[in-house]
């Protein structure tokens, strides 16, 4: 299983200080799991998109969400920061009913008779229990060579007189 999640650093960040604006940045770092140092650079690119303010209050920072501003994407640009805190802030209802997670209806479906399906019988295939035998022995007796034809007997090819000519041909082995 795979360990992603829909919000990015960036939005778990701003979630994080959308909720408590005076908390570490040690302490978003833990809740979102990621170093301190990947915290103040995203603190950073929040303030610099204008979407953050710091203040300072004694030996802490305060972060002020600028709730009106719209989100960067193109396909997110028609809701706020303020929306979107909103959402993911809200409580959880005690029952979730389909309808109100997801509004948009099926297609509709179309229900037809299920076909009658008639299945042949199955075959049965008879298992021997003994490995198959093994083959007999001929029962003719075989031809000596010297009653065979010479027309269709096969011949070798012929030796040559010396042996030394052998080696000659295929290379001593020596």
């Amino acid at each position: 299983m795979s360990n992603w999640t829909l919000f990015s650093n960036h939005g778990h960040v701003l979630v994080c200080l959308a909720r408590d604006p005076e908390s570490r940045l040690r302490d978003v770092a833990a809740e979102v799991g990621i170093t301190e140092r990947a915290v103040q650079k995203i603190v950073r690119d929040l303030q610099d998109g204008n979407m953050v303010s710091i203040t300072k209050n004694g030996r802490r920072n305060r972060y002020q969400i600028h709730t009106r501003q719209s989100l960067r994407h193109d396909l997110e640009a028609h809701c706020t920061l303020g929306d979107l805190i909103d959402f993911v802030n809200e409580s959880k209802p005690e029952s979730v009913s389909i309808e109100a997670v997801d509004p948009v209806e099926p297609d509709p479906v179309i229900i037809e008779p299920d076909p009658v399906i008639v299945e042949p019988d199955p075959v049965i295939i008879k298992q021997t229990e003994s490995p198959p035998a093994k083959p007999e022995p001929l029962k003719r007796p075989l031809t000596p060579l010297a009653e065979v034809e010479p027309g269709n007997m096969k011949t070798e090819p012929e030796k040559p007189e010396d042996e030394n000519s052998v080696e000659k041909q295929q290379g001593s082995l020596f």
